[in-house]
């Protein structure tokens, strides 16, 4: 077998071979069987128009103060009692859907770029921050999510107590 050159197998102009499933590292005998399964269920889907709405993930910024970490995101569309913000010691997972009224008919538009549907992002945060001290709030379609660091070198004194009654 002659391998293709790089221009040949990025054109698609070479004869279609196996050669590049040969090289891929994770190729293993008899994945061909599962690669088939699940184009025939995208062309039924396909063919029958139920394909998942897919999830969109929401552009962030995310920066630390000394104090806090700050993550900001753009939320324009959303009611504020229709965003899911969880919260845990190290991770954030913002979830919301921005649902789409449409004025006029698919025919009538001449470019659509926004996004319309549910969306979400996790991200991992550098430090560990205090749960219950975490505050969120939108203001002109900007969401902004203050998560106060854990101090970890605050230290306190216990009083210990004993249940001996006293005479």
């Amino acid at each position: 077998m002659k391998k293709p050159s790089f221009l040949e197998r990025l054109t698609g102009s070479a004869p279609d071979t196996d050669y590049d499933k040969i090289l891929d590292e994770n190729h293993r005998f008899g994945d061909e069987a599962d690669e088939h399964e699940e184009a025939d269920t995208w062309e039924n889907d396909a063919a029958s128009g139920t394909r998942a709405p897919q999830e969109g993930e929401l552009p962030i910024d995310m920066y630390q103060t000394s104090d806090a970490i700050v993550i900001r995101a753009l939320v324009a569309g959303v009611a504020p009692t229709d965003l899911d913000i969880a919260i845990t010691r190290d991770m954030v997972t913002i979830r919301g859907v921005r649902e789409e009224f449409q004025e006029t008919h698919d025919d009538n538009y001449q470019n659509r770029e926004l996004f319309w549907g549910s969306f979400s992002r996790s991200v991992l945060l550098p430090e560990e921050i205090v749960i219950d001290e975490a505050e969120a709030q939108e203001k002109h379609g900007l969401l902004e999510i203050r998560l106060p660091k854990l101090d970890k070198q605050r230290s306190t004194q216990l009083r210990v107590k004993s249940n001996v009654v006293q005479k």
